[in-house]
């Protein structure tokens, strides 16, 4: 692991490689932009506008950032086609394919709690003073 990983990971991080290793897969994999980047990914090979076109509100450098990532940590393959312009395509690894399942029934969860999250949140801002968001 080196310096700056292990300023990330805390003190003593060096002794705990293995456990900050899972925690920053976790929040890579649980990031803004990740889940919808891996679903569209794992469907199979796909391009970079059509990644930017399906995860909606991504920068397109939010996007480049967070398939370098993806693609640091093994989740995804960038397949350049020698052509002119330079054709790019991202697919699932095998690693990514097999979160599939998870993040997609995690997706769905939170898609049939918005309204109760939504109704949860307006009432705790209510009883503690603080304005709607």
């Amino acid at each position: 692991m080196g310096e700056a990983e292990a300023d990330r990971c805390g003190p003593g991080a060096a002794e705990q490689a293995s456990a900050c290793t899972v925690r920053e897969a976790l929040d890579r994999v649980g990031g803004k932009w990740a889940i919808g980047i891996l679903i569209a990914a794992s469907a199979g090979p796909i391009r970079f506008t059509e990644l930017e076109r399906r995860v909606e509100g991504i920068s397109r450098r939010m996007l480049t950032l967070t398939l370098r990532n993806l693609e640091r940590d093994g989740l995804l393959d960038r397949h350049v086609h020698p052509t002119v312009p330079p054709k790019v395509e991202y697919t699932a690894t095998p690693m990514a394919r097999e979160l599939y399942e998870s993040l997609v029934a995690l997706t769905s969860w939170a898609e049939r709690h918005r309204e109760a999250i939504s109704e949860a949140r307006a009432a705790y801002d209510s009883a503690h003073g603080r304005p709607p968001a």
